[in-house]
């Protein structure tokens, strides 16, 4: 008996530094599983408790990597590795919200399954434990996905695929508690077609109906907390024109979040072309239009909405930038729509929306971000 036990000492001592990287590769995942506390909240009762966000864009969203260095895509189009130490400098700076957008493409198995990359999954694990971690909410999407293109001969393949991804996605996540939003797609649209930013037409926002409605059925009976997790779900493209708003349809469920993108007025936030001076009475007046949209649509009927993504690019207008940051957010505020800031890490050159330097770790427009605060004082 005694030689048996000692056996099975000397077998454990060999395989002991084996059992401590396997419980290392699998700790997260049963972290993550563990099923925490979880407060019942309706949509409107979460979006009280969102300040103003941070995206984390063009990262774990960007499209390059390989097959053989599946991680190597977080950094493909140019930005850092994220750590935590970013998230933290964002949490410093008043940001209680950080949106994760993820590109699932490139990482999936093949159909039926689309059995996502186990070291992709991980790693996006990983940064949503940065956010969480540091008592902030966090949002996680599908981004950059082509394969959802909105018309009926497409619909059947797209659900198959939105479905296999999100049972996975809550699946991993199921044990994280209300701090954790799923967002079931991120602008889907008609893309490389002349109706792309138009609006679409009638089967694109049918389609679209049809897969937020898919995406919130996976959720709901998918296990842990998920039953009860807010979940947000898009209109055509995001958009918030009236013939968009006025087709989209919101399944019977108090937990769902309507998301906007709105870059809001366009010529001056997002059109390169476009102004370079803030208008205190016209751009202002668009801004104030747009809330007045969303509260008539959806604020006034009980439907919770976000913001998901908003900002002014850089045309070197930064005093402008701050006026139209502090009326932007206090109009938001006021709306009761927290707002989340498109940050992409550029600062010169094409979509130059950053704002928070990630390889230098330096705010490189801190005025700006004093100045969307400032805009929420005003509420």
């Amino acid at each position: 008996m005694i030689k048996t036990h000692l056996k099975k000492l000397a077998a454990l001592c060999l395989t002991g530094v084996m059992s401590l990287s396997l419980l290392a590769g699998c700790g997260k995942q049963e972290e993550g599983n563990k099923v925490k506390e979880m407060r019942d909240l309706t949509g409107t009762q979460l979006v009280q408790e969102l300040k103003i966000g941070w995206n984390l864009g063009n990262t774990l969203d960007a499209t390059g990597g390989t097959k053989d260095d599946p991680l190597s895509a977080e950094t493909s189009w140019g930005n850092p590795k994220t750590t935590e130490d970013m998230i933290k400098a964002v949490k410093e700076k008043g940001f209680n919200v950080i949106r994760v957008p993820v590109t699932w493409t490139g990482h999936l198995g093949d159909a039926p399954d689309y059995k996502i990359n186990e070291e992709w999954l991980n790693r996006v694990q990983e940064v949503v434990d940065y956010v969480i971690n540091n008592d902030l909410y966090c949002i996680i999407n599908l981004h950059h996905e082509d394969w959802h293109f909105p018309s009926y001969d497409n619909l059947d393949s797209a659900k198959t695929e939105l479905v296999a991804i999100w049972k996975q996605i809550a699946a991993r996540f199921e044990g994280y508690d209300e701090h954790l939003i799923f967002e079931g797609m991120n602008e889907p649209r008609m893309v490389d077609t002349p109706n792309e930013w138009s609006g679409g037409n009638p089967e694109a926002r049918d389609v679209i109906n049809q897969l937020n409605a898919a995406f919130v059925e996976t959720i709901r009976s998918s296990g842990g907390n998920n039953p009860k997790r807010c979940v947000m779900i898009p209109t055509y493209a995001a958009a918030s024109t009236t013939d968009v708003l006025s087709e989209f349809v919101i399944p019977e469920d108090d937990k769902v979040i309507v998301s906007i993108h709105a870059y809001t007025p366009y010529n001056f936030a997002l059109n390169a072309k476009g102004t370079f001076d803030y208008d205190p009475a016209g751009d202002a007046a668009q801004i104030e239009s747009l809330m007045q949209n969303l509260n008539q649509y959806f604020l006034e009927k009980g439907h919770a909405v976000i913001i998901g993504e908003f900002g002014a690019r850089n045309k070197y207008n930064t005093e402008d930038r701050c006026e139209w940051a502090t009326a932007y957010t206090a109009a938001a505020s006021k709306a009761g729509i927290p707002c989340i800031w498109w940050d992409n890490n550029a600062f010169s050159s094409g979509e130059a929306f950053g704002l928070f330097n990630r390889s230098t770790m330096q705010w490189e427009y801190p005025e700006i971000v004093d100045a969307l605060m400032k805009g929420l004082e005003s509420k």
